[in-house]
């Protein structure tokens, strides 16, 4: 967070005040989730207080809500998210908002900055405040973005960077995004077109236009073609819906080239160590760290018009389980977001321009 230095022992003025938060007390469909009031937090020696103005609704957070994982990992899931009831009752990776206090010891940020921050299993961004340590994935807000916009990039942007950094991309490489029009997919579409890759997306022919707005140089219709039948190898493969295991893609992947995993189910995982020995070519799945200097180079090119928000829909805190069934159908479009705070949202409603655009 730069040299912005603020007081430590700094507390909530209200501390152990009510605020409204969207949880969930059960694994189950959208309307398990419902608005309610919950303690607020106070922070802690090292922790921030944010007051949150926009978080999203992601693939991740259904996952967690329904407890419906990829095959092999129910168990790891419930360890995680909870046996009999979920382990934490607030949802949401990310946040975009205003740094309320701090705690003792924290003289990173002070209190009034805007920022965006990754909370990732931490969860807790669906309220209208959140608690997190200083030394987390946070950066200052973009400036030339609303809070709605600048939460957009947080959970799709650092999954997207992490796994291209893997595959250490040079101009004029060839990458292949499949799922492409999702949250993580339109982030990889725009970060792999900023190292001066050639980028395929795969996705339905409702996201054509989007994904060839952000930098697409070819597009396939995932329902009509099927890019592991063709002939063409990549440098690059990355597979952000789930269908294209080693088993299937391997073969699309020039020598010495990459298939990132973004995910898996526990096999791929296991075995992506071996299947890059056995292939000569990296097989990256899991294991996914989020920093605060990843954050701060995607806020670096968002601030140079290089890196877009994209948003298909915004809803209210009050309609929460309608955002949660929307991204229930598997059909949107970048991020769905979730305004916590701030002027009126307007659920249902398609965005258009700079700041918006039309899965994970």
């Amino acid at each position: 967070m730069g040299d912005q230095r603020g007081g430590g022992g700094v507390r909530h003025p209200a501390a152990g005040f009510a605020m409204k938060a969207a949880v969930y007390s059960r694994f189950d469909g959208p309307d398990v989730v419902r608005v309610q009031e919950v303690p607020a937090p106070s922070p802690r020696r090292g922790e921030l207080l944010i007051k949150v103005h926009a978080s999203t609704v992601s693939a991740a957070d259904r996952r967690a809500r329904s407890r419906d994982v990829p095959r092999g990992l129910g168990l790891f899931a419930a360890l995680a998210l909870g046996v009999f009831r979920p382990r934490r009752a607030v949802l949401g990776m990310d946040v975009a908002g205003v740094v309320e206090a701090v705690g003792a010891g924290v003289t990173s940020v002070r209190p009034g900055t805007e920022v965006i921050a990754m909370l990732g299993s931490r969860f807790g961004g669906h309220a209208e405040y959140v608690c997190l340590p200083a030394e987390a994935a946070i950066a200052a807000k973009p400036s030339n973005m609303t809070f709605q916009e600048a939460v957009t990039p947080v959970f799709g942007g650092l999954t997207a960077l992490v796994f291209l950094n893997r595959a250490g991309l040079k101009p004029g490489d060839t990458v292949l995004i499949n799922g492409a029009s999702g949250a993580v997919g339109t982030a990889a579409v725009q970060l792999a077109k900023q190292s001066g890759a050639h980028v395929t997306a795969v996705c339905s022919d409702a996201g054509r236009e989007l994904v060839t707005s952000l930098g697409a140089d070819r597009v396939i219709d995932y329902s009509t073609i099927d890019f592991t039948a063709e002939a063409t190898k990549y440098d690059a493969v990355m597979d952000c819906v789930g269908n294209a295991p080693f088993e299937r893609a391997e073969a699309s992947v020039k020598p010495g080239g990459s298939l990132l995993l973004v995910v898996a189910d526990l096999k791929g995982i296991i075995w992506s160590s071996w299947h890059s020995r056995i292939s000569g070519k990296l097989v990256s799945a899991g294991n996914v760290q989020y920093t605060a200097k990843d954050l701060e180079y995607l806020v670096h090119l968002a601030e140079a018009g290089l890196f877009r928000s994209v948003s298909e829909r915004t809803y209210a805190l009050a309609d929460v389980v309608k955002a949660h069934r929307f991204v229930d159908t598997g059909r949107k479009k970048g991020s769905v977001v979730l305004q916590i705070s701030g002027t009126s949202a307007t659920p249902d409603i398609e965005h258009s321009g700079r700041g918006a655009a039309v899965g994970r």
